[in-house]
C-alpha cells in the first residue's frame, strides 16, 4: 500500500455515539522522520468530550447486559480483521510515529494478540458460593463491571496499548472513551473503525483526539459518572492523574516510568546477554518503559559485552523507518532528540566513555544512532531517568550484593533484567529485584498472556494476563437466608 493511500484511510474526526463527528478545530499529524504534516485530525474541546462520556454512559446498561458470547465474539472479529489489515496498521504507525516497518508489523500481530486474549476472558469470568461459617445465610459472589472507563494511552506503541486498554474493557462489560496520544491518533482511530465493522454497538467505544489533554480530560475525571480510569504515560503525570481520581476515589491502573537494570553476571554465556540487551535497549528505538536503562556487567566479563555489543549496536542501519533494512528509526520529536543529547553530553561530562554513536545526526528528521557508553558514574543523569532514545549506558560491579543493591536504587520498578547461568542466583536475584517484571535470560518480557505492570513509582494494577479483566470488573456480595 502507499503511504498517501494508508493515510487516506484512517477516518480523522471524534468516534463519539457510533458516529464520526467533525470539528472545528483540528491539529497535525507529522512524520517524524521527515517533520512533514500527515494529515490533520479532530482536536476536541470539553464539550465535544462530554459528549463521548455521554454516550459511554448511554450505552453501559446495553453493553454490561451484553453476553459474555456475545462481547467474545465480536473482540474475536476484531482480531480477525487486525490481522487482515496488518500491513495497512503497520504502515500507519511507521508513518505516525517512525518504528521501522518490521517491528511495527510485530506490534500489529502484539495488538491483535491482546483481543484474541480478552475474547477468551471475557467468558471465563466467574464468582463463587458458599455458606456463611457461622449457619443461617449463604453467600453469593459476583463480578460485575466497573462501568465507563476513561483510557489515555501513549504514543511509543499507538496501536498494541490501545488493544491492551480497550480489550479488558469490552470484555468486562464497561464502555469506554479513549484518548490516544496527539502524537499518534491514527492507530487508534483505525482500531476502533475495526472494531466498528467488527459489530461493536454505538456508545461503547468513543474517540476523543486532542493537543489539550488536561482542559479535556480533567472534567471527565471530576464528572463522577466514570469509574475507572487506565493510564500508560509519564509518573509526573500519573501522580497528578491520582490526586484528580482521589476526588471521586475513581478505580484506576497506571503504567507509569521505569528505569530498568540490565544485569550480567559473570557466569553468563555472553552471547546471550548481548542478544538481550540489544533486544531490551532497541525495542522501539529504545522509546519503552521496558527500554534497559542501566547495564550493569561484572567487571571480569565487562570488556567483552562491550565490545560484542559495541560492534551490533555500531552496524545498526538508522533511516526513515519504511526504507528496507532500516532498524534504528527515528525518535517522537526535536524535544527527544534533545533529551538524549543532554543525557549523553552530561554523562560524558561525568566522565563516561563514548565506544560507538553519541553525536545527534544532521539533516532532516529526528534521528540520533544507536550509542553505547561505558564508565558511566551513577550520579549521571540517565542513570535516574529514563532515557527514551538508542543509547546502551555500560557500568561495571563486582558483587551480587552489589548488583542487586544499585539495580534497587531507583524509585521507580517496572521490569529488570537477569543474565546467569546459574539457576539458584537467577532465581535468588529475580526475588531480590524490586520490579514487577523479571526478564531472566530474557530481553523482552511483554506478552498479552502475562500480567504487566510495575511497583514503586512505576505504576498500579496490570494489565494483560488473567489479572488484566481483574481491572475492569467489581465484585459484589450477596447474601441470601439459609
Amino acid at each position: 500500500m502507499l503511504e498517501p493511500d494508508a493515510i487516506a484511510s484512517v477516518p480523522t474526526d471524534l468516534f463519539i455515539g457510533g458516529a464520526w463527528q467533525r470539528t472545528a478545530r483540528r491539529m497535525d499529524v507529522e512524520d517524524p522522520s521527515t517533520g512533514e504534516v500527515l494529515c490533520t485530525v479532530a482536536d476536541a474541546d470539553p464539550g465535544e468530550a462530554a459528549g463521548a462520556l455521554d454516550a459511554a454512559v448511554a450505552a453501559q446498561a446495553g453493553w454490561a447486559s451484553t453476553s459474555p458470547r456475545a462481547r467474545s465474539e465480536i473482540l474475536s472479529r476484531a482480531h480477525a480483521l487486525v490481522l487482515e489489515h496488518a500491513d495497512r496498521l503497520a504502515l500507519i504507525m511507521t508513518l505516525e510515529m517512525g518504528k521501522p516497518l518490521t517491528e511495527a508489523r510485530g506490534e500489529v500481530v502484539y495488538a491483535a494478540e491482546f483481543l484474541r486474549w480478552f475474547a477468551e476472558e471475557a467468558v471465563r469470568v466467574d464468582g463463587g458460593y458458599m455458606s456463611a461459617p457461622g449457619g443461617g445465610s449463604r453467600f453469593l459472589i459476583t463480578r460485575q463491571p466497573v462501568g465507563p472507563s476513561l483510557l489515555v494511552t501513549p504514543w511509543n506503541f499507538p496501536l498494541a496499548m490501545g488493544a491492551r486498554k480497550i480489550g479488558p474493557a469490552l470484555a468486562a462489560g464497561c464502555t469506554c472513551v479513549i484518548k490516544p496520544a496527539p502524537q499518534t491518533p491514527l492507530c487508534t482511530l483505525a482500531l476502533v473503525d475495526l472494531l466498528t465493522e467488527a459489530g461493536l454497538p454505538a456508545g461503547v467505544v468513543n474517540v476523543i483526539t486532542t493537543s489539550r489533554a488536561a482542559d479535556v480530560m480533567t472534567p471527565l475525571i471530576l464528572d463522577g459518572r466514570a469509574r475507572k480510569l487506565s493510564f500508560t504515560g509519564s509518573t509526573a503525570v500519573g501522580k497528578h492523574l491520582l490526586e484528580l481520581c482521589a476526588r471521586t476515589v475513581m478505580r484506576t491502573s497506571m503504567e507509569l516510568g521505569g528505569n530498568a537494570p540490565f544485569l550480567v553476571f559473570d557466569d553468563a554465556d555472553l552471547d546471550a546477554p548481548v542478544a538481550g540487551a540489544l533486544a531490551a535497549k532497541m525495542r522501539n528505538i529504545g522509546q519503552a518503559c521496558t527500554a534497559a536503562n542501566r547495564i550493569l556487567v561484572h567487571r571480569t566479563v565487562a570488556a567483552e559485552f562491550t565490545r560484542r555489543l559495541t560492534e551490533r549496536m555500531a552496524a545498526l542501519p538508522m533511516g526513515r523507518g519504511v526504507a528496507d533494512g532500516v532498524v534504528v528509526g527515528p525518535l517522537i520529536d526535536r524535544a527527544a532528540v534533545d533529551k538524549v543529547a543532554a543525557l549523553v553530553a552530561d554523562a560524558t561530562g561525568r566522565g563516561a566513555q563514548v565506544r560507538t554513536g553519541g553525536t545527534r545526526a544532521e539533516g532532516a528528521g529526528n534521528f540520533y544512532p544507536a550509542t553505547v557508553l561505558t564508565g558511566v558514574p551513577d550520579d549521571a543523569r540517565l542513570c535516574h531517568t529514563e532515557i527514551f532514545g538508542p543509547v546502551a549506558a555500560i557500568s561495571e560491579f563486582d558483587t551480587e550484593t552489589e548488583a542487586v543493591r544499585r539495580a534497587n536504587n531507583t524509585p521507580y520498578g517496572l521490569v529488570s533484567y537477569v543474565f546467569t547461568e546459574g539457576l539458584a542466583r537467577g532465581l535468588r536475584v529475580s526475588e531480590a529485584l524490586e520490579a514487577g517484571m523479571v526478564g531472566l535470560n530474557l530481553g523482552v518480557v511483554s506478552n498479552p498472556a502475562a500480567p504487566f505492570g510495575g511497583v514503586k513509582e512505576s505504576g498500579l494494577g496490570r494489565e494483560g494476563g488473567r489479572v488484566g479483566i481483574e481491572e475492569f470488573l467489581e465484585t459484589k456480595y450477596i447474601g441470601v437466608p439459609a
